[in-house]
């Protein structure tokens, strides 16, 4: 890894951090000398986009609980990241506020029965929305990797969906498959 590089290993963020509440995103930029934030911009019961409907089994416009949130690298805006949960995991839970969850989601899902053993993620490269182009500072001809993550429990029922857009210079995403 160079120095100051950042990897996004998808595996770091499925499966449940320390009780203490560590933050996977602040350790991923500390360990490369980098500070990681992120600001919870909303939270709560919202009508799932389409494809989100689609990802967690709900009708189209049907209600999801959703918590967007802004990450920084350096204080500069590097990724948004919008996480969709099925009302009946998540409603009357800390998944459907704008506080930061202790441990993190994962280990709340877990509390409440919920735990995640396959992930479906599709990545794809597109031009931003006018929102997401303001929200991350790009230029007029920027675009956008976007990066939709699926977990399902031992049932393979969804609990959680994710939609992360980020501009695609300096970022490295990292795989690591179990084969048999």
């Amino acid at each position: 890894m160079g120095e100051g590089e950042v990897i996004s290993a998808s595996t770091h963020y499925l499966a449940p951090t320390e009780a203490d509440g560590g933050d996977v995103w602040s350790a991923e930029a500390a360990s490369a000398g980098r500070r990681g934030t992120q600001k919870i911009v909303s939270a709560g019961e919202v009508a799932a986009p389409e494809r989100v409907a689609g990802l967690l089994a709900v009708e189209p416009g049907g209600q999801v609980v959703g918590r967007r949130r802004i990450m920084y690298l350096d204080g500069e805006p590097c990724e948004l990241t919008d996480t969709y949960y099925p009302v009946e995991i998540a409603r009357g839970t800390g998944l459907a506020g704008t506080a930061k969850i202790r441990g993190g989601a994962v280990r709340l899902l877990a509390e409440l029965g919920h735990v995640g053993v396959r992930v479906q993620e599709d990545v794809a490269a597109r031009m931003p929305s006018g929102s997401e182009r303001a929200e991350l500072a790009l230029k007029a001809d920027e675009p956008v990797l976007e990066l939709t993550r699926l977990t399902l429990d031992a049932h393979d029922r969804p609990i959680q969906a994710d939609v992360m857009v980020m501009p695609p210079r300096g970022q490295k995403l990292r795989y690591e498959i179990r084969i048999g």
